[in-house]
């Protein structure tokens, strides 16, 4: 029997160098999830000869485990052990005796500590499990009386539960050692079949071995659990912790990296900036003077996009448009920048600040007035050929504004004739509007009331007698200016 155990042992002894000889092919982890263990057991039986009291001197065994895990927490394994067992009566069973082999085949459930409480790669990882399952037995007795139980062998339920600590080497190998408390489902392996069943205590040392293939998402020959950057694209070169080499060590992975071999900054691809501009080096006509990236990285003092080295203006105001030689534009050629002409699209001399002068037929148009009804902001059809010359005017003058100025009389209160004026310049505005006027925005209506009369009316006189005086009065006049809105608004 003892030359069988020792043959045992040394295969399992054998089998450990083979497999511990190529950490390759394990990676013990929630992504390799079998494990195998090969051990050897010390028995120590409990039972009638003992009284039931105390446990035997140790037998030898061995066996195998393979385990799954299932989740940080449990792993479910099968094993199969084989050992002998023996002991002699003492007290009233003086002379009896035993020798027995046993073998278990058992359902293992194991929680663990490691993966859950502890890191799943922690060097020490304590462990509880219980298990069920069946025992074959082989027994030779012989009782106090001198009777003999020869080659007695049966089949019998077995169920055992235990706690052990399972110790890490590397990726590929650990060693465990634990001890179960095993209880099979016959009291006869003693050859006394009298009191409860026989039972055992199972200390066990071996080692495992994880099997299987590391998972590696990103195939960068690192594996997921040790993989600080497991998504990295495929072909790219990694280092031990599989991220993306950084030759130059700025923080920007090579094949991220424009400029793999100069230290530089992440928003620049890893490209230098000396001057500190946001224009790497390499992009920059200036690079040791920080610049825009408008300017290919040059000084453009004024903020015109144009860089000072090519700025024939380099004081241009903020926010004035500029040419390709970085001075003011000056649409209409009339001499005066864009930003100092009122009529930037219209030639005109300085001396109207760059508009163009009103013709005498123009202002004669902008003499005339619309007269009003008593009480009443309707446009009457005899003034809308006024009012279609008046279009005309701002077709011509595209770029001034025209302020249309509404009068009443005084008749009725100031608040309701105020009113009442305002209602006519817009009467105007509108017709103006449905004419076609471009850009209505340069109508502007104001409303005066009764507080600028063209004739003084005698308010003591009746009205019949003041009618033709006031009807002057009821009106819409007319000023055109320049757009930067110099109008006589008095």
């Amino acid at each position: 029997m003892r030359t069988r155990i020792t043959k045992l042992c040394t295969i399992a002894f054998v089998l450990a160098l083979m497999l511990s000889g190529n950490t390759a092919l394990f990676a013990q982890s929630a992504d390799q999830k079998t494990n195998l263990q090969i051990y050897g057991s010390a028995l120590q039986y409990r039972g009638d000869l003992q009284n039931d009291k105390e446990y035997s001197k140790i037998d030898w065994g061995g066996g195998i485990n393979l385990n799954r895990y299932i989740s940080p927490s449990f792993d479910l394994g099968l094993g199969l052990t084989y050992g002998s067992a023996e002991d002699k009566g003492t007290g009233a069973l003086t002379g009896a005796n035993f020798d027995a082999q046993m073998g278990t085949v058992l359902l293992n459930l194991r929680l663990k500590m490691y993966g859950n409480i502890l890191k799943e790669d922690a060097f020490i990882g304590p462990y509880l499990q219980i298990g069920g399952g069946g025992a074959w037995a082989k027994t030779d007795a012989m009782r106090a009386d001198g009777s003999m139980q020869m080659d007695d062998k049966f089949f019998t339920a077995a169920a055992r539960g235990g706690a052990g600590i399972r110790f890490r080497f590397s990726d590929a190998v650990s060693a465990f050692v634990e001890t179960n408390y095993l209880i099979i489902g016959q009291d006869k392996i003693d050859g006394y079949d009298v009191g409860e069943n026989d039972r055992f205590l199972q200390h066990n040392v071996g080692l495992g071995f994880n099997l299987g293939k590391a998972k590696d998402t990103d195939m960068d020959g690192v594996p997921d659990r040790r993989d600080k950057c497991p998504d990295t694209p495929t072909g790219v070169q990694v280092d031990k912790d599989g991220c993306p080499v950084d030759t130059d060590g700025d923080g920007v992975a090579d094949y991220q990296d424009e400029c793999p071999t100069e230290a530089g900054v992440a928003n620049l691809n890893g490209c230098p900036d000396r001057d500190g501009d946001g224009v790497a080096d390499k992009n920059d006509e200036c690079p040791d003077e920080a610049g825009t990236a408008a300017t290919n990285g040059c000084p453009d003092s004024d903020g015109d996009g144009v860089a000072d080295k090519n700025d024939k203006c380099p004081d241009t105001p903020a926010g004035v448009q500029t040419g390709p030689d970085g001075c003011p534009t000056d649409k209409d050629g009339d001499g005066i920048p864009d930003n100092e002409d009122a009529c930037p699209n219209t030639p005109g001399p300085g001396t109207a600040n760059g508009c163009p002068e009103l013709d005498p037929a123009t202002l004669k148009i902008l003499e005339e007035k619309v007269r009003f009804e008593f009480d009443r902001a309707r446009v009457q059809e005899g003034y809308k050929q006024l009012l279609d010359s008046i279009v005309m005017v701002l077709g011509k003058y595209p770029d001034h504004v025209l302020l249309i100025k509404g009068h009443a009389d005084y008749i009725g209160s100031e608040e309701y004739n105020q009113a009442l004026s305002e209602r006519r310049a817009q009467a105007v505005k509108d017709y103006l509007v449905q004419q076609g006027v471009q850009n209505p925005d340069r109508l502007v209506t104001r409303g005066y009331g009764e507080s600028q009369p063209l004739v003084k009316v005698n308010e003591r006189l009746s009205r019949r007698r003041t009618e033709a005086a006031r009807a002057k009065n009821r009106r819409v006049g007319f000023e055109l200016n320049t757009p930067d809105m110099q109008l006589n608004m008095e």
